[in-house]
């Protein structure tokens, strides 16, 4: 399939590869990403990569950068290609602020077990699977090699932030919520949950990684969810995720998708770009992912010669070892 799985070069020194990008030192010293095609789940990237997924991705990444500019500033320097963003080099604040509007998920998870109190927060009993909240509620986590959940209170005596810069990551992630929140109950869409990432540029708090996308948040159908809130399927990743779990054998989840869960779930991420920004992916029908780029990056003066490395059938941690 007509798919990027990963992207080197000798003239761009890998920073890091991660779960789906790839992230190299530009010429200009600023920083490549590269949205890949690869789909991680339960912690796992997949053998299988989307076509078009990593295009989605940087796509709607950059949609939702431009809206939400004059609420924070953020690290994008423009858009080099459909799958790579050239951005400013901050410091990242290694924690996520994820911003809940129902009670579902893992928190649903948690609650139905007894569990009252979520990252500080306290919800009361009696509530039901995807119940709305009276408001948007902040449960911030740790990024850490397992994410865990952590009070405000504890980021700041643990060291991760100060007490002013929590506040104000807590006031513009729940800024950010509800600009996107409403931005896509017009299109008969509901945020459900969403994270944000931060990070300091000369001191600066700025939005970093991705927002609002279908990796990064959780979305719904408005119209289904108004039939029956509790059977609202989610218009994201977790098409993937609920086929891994039916086909999980001896404990193991499926390594690689069928060729009909792919192409689905190609369309669906590409239904919902089209959805939200309101009108196709532009290289929806690109004929060659990797040539596109190369030619992208050299007319951008981000290579010469346009020299990249082959293809790799090795995991993603020990292709990055080869690199």
């Amino acid at each position: 399939m007509n798919t990027l799985t990963h992207f080197a070069s000798p003239q761009l020194p890998l920073l890091h590869r991660g779960k789906v990008r790839d992230s190299l030192r530009a010429p200009s010293g600023d920083r490549l990403i590269i949205v890949t095609d690869r789909l991680s789940a339960f912690d796992s990237v997949l053998e299988t990569a989307i076509p078009h997924k990593g295009a989605v991705l940087n796509g709607l990444a950059n949609f939702w950068f431009d809206k939400t500019s004059h609420i924070i500033p953020n690290h994008v320097l423009k858009l080099v290609d459909a799958n790579a963003m050239l951005v400013k080099e901050a410091q990242p604040i290694k924690v996520e602020m994820v911003v809940r509007q129902y009670l579902t998920g893992s928190m649903w998870r948690g609650y139905q077990a007894g569990q009252r109190t979520f990252s500080g927060v306290t919800v009361p009993d009696g509530l039901g699977k995807h119940q709305r909240f009276p408001e948007p509620i902040v449960t911030p986590t740790t990024k850490e090699e397992s994410d865990r959940e952590i009070t405000p209170e504890n980021l700041v005596s643990e060291g991760w932030v100060n007490q002013e810069l929590y506040d104000q990551m807590k006031e513009k992630s729940l800024a950010l919520f509800n600009v996107g929140s409403e931005l896509l109950a017009e299109k008969g869409i509901i945020l459900v949950d969403t994270k944000y990432e931060f990070g300091l540029l000369n001191g600066e708090l700025i939005l970093i990684d991705e927002m609002h996308t279908p990796d990064s948040s959780r979305f719904w159908s408005a119209e289904d969810y108004a039939r029956n809130p509790e059977t609202a399927e989610q218009m994201d990743k977790e098409y993937v995720r609920q086929w891994l779990i039916a086909n999980k054998k001896d404990d193991q989840y499926p390594r690689a998708l069928t060729p009909e869960v792919t192409q689905e779930a190609s369309r669906r991420y590409l239904d919902i770009y089209e959805r939200i920004v309101g009108e196709p992916l532009p290289t929806a029908d690109s004929e060659d992912v990797r040539a596109r780029l190369v030619a992208n990056l050299a007319a951008a003066g981000l290579l010469k010669n346009a020299v990249v490395s082959e293809a790799t059938d090795l995991p993603v941690d020990e292709a990055a070892k080869t690199l």
